[in-house]
């Protein structure tokens, strides 16, 4: 378990979710990994993210679906790609990433509380 933060630090995490619009290669990434494009809705817009999710989705898959992200992190980036949001999932007993999501369609945009 890390360090014990307060309530005031948790807030100042933005996780919002997203919808991918659009899911491709990223053949430059030293680790395998998709650009994604996620619209967040109308007060933070579409965003781009690199993700090292290749082992347990595709492409075709991810557009449409929801998923959680980081949205105040400073931009990253990543080879030729610049990243401005951090994708949110879970690594399984191999350490493939398995995309955290709300269970229920909920607008794009809302944060995590």
């Amino acid at each position: 378990m890390s360090e014990l933060i307060t309530f005031d630090d948790f807030m100042k995490v933005d996780i919002r979710v997203g919808k991918v619009l659009e899911a491709t290669e990223f053949p430059e990434a030293r680790k395998p990994a998709y650009k994604l494009k996620i619209d967040f809705g109308d007060e933070i817009g579409i965003r781009k993210s690199s993700a090292q999710i290749t082992v347990l989705y595709n492409p075709e898959e991810l557009v449409g679906r929801r998923v959680m992200a980081v949205v105040n992190f400073p931009p990253r980036q990543i080879g030729p790609f610049m990243s401005e949001v951090l994708v949110l999932g879970f690594s399984d007993e191999e350490g493939n990433i398995s995309l955290a999501a709300p269970d229920h369609d909920v607008p794009v945009g809302g944060r995590l509380h």
